[in-house]
């Protein structure tokens, strides 16, 4: 498949959602990072060897010969791997911030909104995830919980994945305490929680739930979300600046807002990783104009230290 004209010689995570679309949408861009970028990054952990088989998956080069399937291979003159559900593996739970705030961009025509970086991220933690065996469920919320699916395996639940993704509509203005409370008693079994979000919400709202996920014995990773417009004021002049959840509006002049706003931006991130730092959650800025290798390589390093 070609790539269309303008889109020639662009990373696949810049690309905006019409050249997306034309390329095959979020499977390709999800695709394309984790194979491009990441595969072979991070070794799988090893399946269990217990007696529920759970799928079939095609031979690789490493695996080992007696998980061949032989009586797969006389039927089909192909090597496929047996795979068996093993009840120590991992449970990786991804939750996603829909509010108003995430459908956001500084530079529509040649950046994504937040929220839809949030779903590709989404999208292929989910396949590197599942591609290590680890059980992998879908929360999205705003200031209650959209849509909820349960830990599974298997390529079939990519697929169900990423259709829960694609129709994910932005929400409202954001209190996630009641969502990920809830959340927090849905995950019936410790695991790694991956949250999406762009934090533009008070601090307590989001540490006392994230509190709460900890003491019952999950990992837990927030992957921050900011547009570089939220980060460096651009502009010349008189600006109107406008809040996308209250709508409220501000006249001011970018030259004198410009340093002081770029501090206090810095400061705020700053107070965020100390403070998730201090309840024991992992925090990690992600620029949406900037290459999102990085965010999958610390989630993929906080799931390797759990084993």
């Amino acid at each position: 498949m070609s790539s269309p004209p303008d889109a020639r010689g662009r990373r696949a995570d810049l690309l905006t959602p019409e050249e997306l679309a034309s390329l095959g949408g979020l499977e390709f861009q999800a695709r394309a990072m984790v194979e491009g970028a990441l595969l072979g990054l991070h070794r799988s952990p090893k399946r269990g060897s217990s007696s529920e088989f759970a799928e079939h998956r095609n031979y690789r080069a490493g695996d080992e010969i007696r998980h061949v399937d032989w009586r797969m291979y006389a039927r089909s003159d192909r090597y496929y791997v047996k795979q068996y559900q093993d009840e120590t593996n991992l449970r990786a739970y991804i939750l996603l911030d829909v509010s108003a705030s995430m459908d956001w961009s500084s530079d529509p025509d040649h950046l994504p909104s937040k929220l839809h970086v949030a779903r590709l991220l989404a999208a292929a933690l989910a396949l590197l995830l599942l591609r290590q065996g680890d059980r992998t469920g879908l929360g999205i919320f705003d200031g209650v919980i959209r849509d909820w699916l349960d830990p599974r395996g298997g390529r079939g639940h990519w697929v169900e994945v990423m259709r829960r993704l694609r129709d994910t509509a932005p929400g409202t203005a954001t209190d996630p305490g009641d969502a990920l409370r809830t959340a927090g008693l849905k995950l019936r079994r410790r695991g790694l929680v991956i949250l999406l979000s762009d934090l533009l919400m008070e601090p307590d709202a989001l540490l006392r739930p994230l509190g709460f996920l900890r003491h019952r014995g999950h990992q837990v990773v927030v992957l921050h979300l900011m547009d570089p417009g939220e980060r460096d004021l651009g502009g010349r002049g008189q600006v109107r600046l406008r809040d996308p959840e209250t709508g409220d509006e501000l006249r001011a002049d970018i030259g004198e807002l410009r340093r002081r706003y770029r501090l206090e931006v810095d400061e705020a991130v700053a107070r965020w990783r100390s403070r998730l730092g201090g309840a024991g959650v992992g925090h990690h800025l992600v620029d949406t104009g900037q290459p999102l290798e990085q965010a999958l390589k610390a989630v993929l390093k906080t799931r390797s230290r759990m084993g």
